[in-house]
């Protein structure tokens, strides 16, 4: 159903985001938040990745067609200053896109430092622009094994 209000937005040209890759969900305790999220909601853990840097562990929830992340400090690092800050709750979304340096350069504000990590072995990045509409907005590499690609 069209509203007309589209006509009126104008897309700019760019990097194309392929499809929606997680929602992540910050956590103090991942064995706790698995209580939930496996023994209520009945996901499956799809991978475990535990990161040096920053000193997080990254659970990935299998959701059908994205995953729910579980971010988790394991160490004092920013995760956790947000977590005492914030509380438990949404952290970001993430985008699967074809190339994350030149899509997060594109969209990012500043001073073009990118700061590079990873998570399931993928490159992946945020966009340097602050919190548009209070979420920040995460980009990694997108792979066909994935799903369903999002066509232009």
């Amino acid at each position: 159903m069209s509203t007309g209000r589209e006509k009126a937005i104008k897309r700019t040209p760019g990097p194309l985001l392929r499809r929606l890759d997680h929602v992540a969900v910050a956590v103090h305790d991942t064995e706790q938040a698995l209580h939930y999220f496996i023994g209520t909601l009945g996901l499956e853990v799809e991978c475990v990745d535990e990161l040096d840097s920053p000193p997080v562990t990254l659970t990935y929830l299998d959701a059908g067609n994205i995953y729910i992340q579980l971010v988790s400090p394991r160490a004092p690092c920013e995760i956790a200053r947000w977590l005492d800050e914030h509380g438990e709750g949404l952290h970001h979304i993430c985008f699967a896109v074809d190339d994350v340096v030149e899509t997060v350069r594109a969209l990012s504000d500043g001073d073009g430092r990118l700061e590079l990590g990873s998570g399931r072995g993928r490159l992946a990045a945020f966009i340097q622009n602050g919190r548009p509409f209070g979420l920040p907005i995460e980009c990694t590499e997108f792979r066909p094994s994935d799903g369903i690609a999002r066509t232009a």
